[in-house]
């Protein structure tokens, strides 16, 4: 028998989806809906082959866009499975305060993903700026001919430490530049390239807000690269965990 695959969880009262509507699988396995209590779950059969491809990805979207329409729904991850229905529902009633409550919180929320990187070049400069011994053994090897292997390899491990440490201060302040036009903050498994990875829970209405922020951090931090990607459903806070701001009421 196959597994029952998630898209989303909403109120009972809402999902209204188009009779037949498609979703992942090839062919496309149809979209419907799993009531418990005043939650429901959007659900499909799932393929047996399950993989990310480019396809499915798109389909599951296309589906909590859908449904998302008529109102709040928390998206499950790409590839979230039960074994059954039965099983679906069970979760529902077993996990309603929990469900309702981030409903509440995320209705007309959109999270908006940060990635941060250096340029090489930029942030080389700026640790040589600020770094008196990186300056003066630089100095030193440059007047020595370029110094010895040993003189060498101690000036580059100087310099990397500077760098990781120049990167963990920059993302804290990444963090704390943006996140006073954010609700929630949702930090971002590391990953190899990035020296933040970092999820904002915005308001829909506030996008533009925000969206100046990055702009400013932008343009006051010329060796910082950013990569943001967004408006996406709001995936980094369906579970429990993500900080708010300081300041903030939720």
């Amino acid at each position: 028998m196959s597994s029952t695959y998630i898209y989303g969880i909403a109120s009972a009262e809402h999902p209204t989806l188009p009779d037949g509507m498609g979703g992942i699988g090839k062919p496309a396995r149809t979209v419907h809906i799993v009531k418990k209590g005043p939650l429901a779950a959007i659900v499909s059969e799932a393929p047996d082959d399950l993989r990310p491809k480019r396809r499915d990805l798109l389909a599951h979207q296309s589906v909590l866009a859908e449904a998302g329409a008529g109102g709040p729904v928390l998206p499950m991850r790409f590839g979230s499975l039960a074994p059954d229905e039965e099983a679906v529902a069970d979760v529902l009633a077993e996990r309603v305060d929990h469900y309702q409550e981030r409903l509440r919180t995320l209705d007309g929320k959109v999270e908006y993903n940060v990635k941060a990187q250096h340029d090489e070049e930029a942030v080389l400069h700026r640790v040589m700026a600020e770094n008196p011994d990186v300056r003066s053994m630089t100095d030193a090897n440059r007047q020595a001919g370029g110094g010895t292997y040993e003189d060498r390899l101690r000036l580059g491990e100087l310099v990397v430490g500077a760098v990781q440490a120049r990167e963990a201060e920059d993302a804290l302040e990444l963090q704390q530049l943006l996140e006073p036009a954010a609700d929630a903050v949702s930090t971002g498994p590391e990953s190899t390239g990035w020296l933040a990875n970092i999820s904002f829970l915005v308001d829909r209405k506030a996008a533009e807000r925000f969206l100046a922020a990055v702009e400013d951090v932008r343009r006051d931090h010329s060796h910082i690269q950013l990569t943001v990607n967004g408006p996406l459903p709001p995936y980094s806070f369906v579970e429990p965990g993500p900080s708010a701001p300081a300041g903030s009421t939720e």
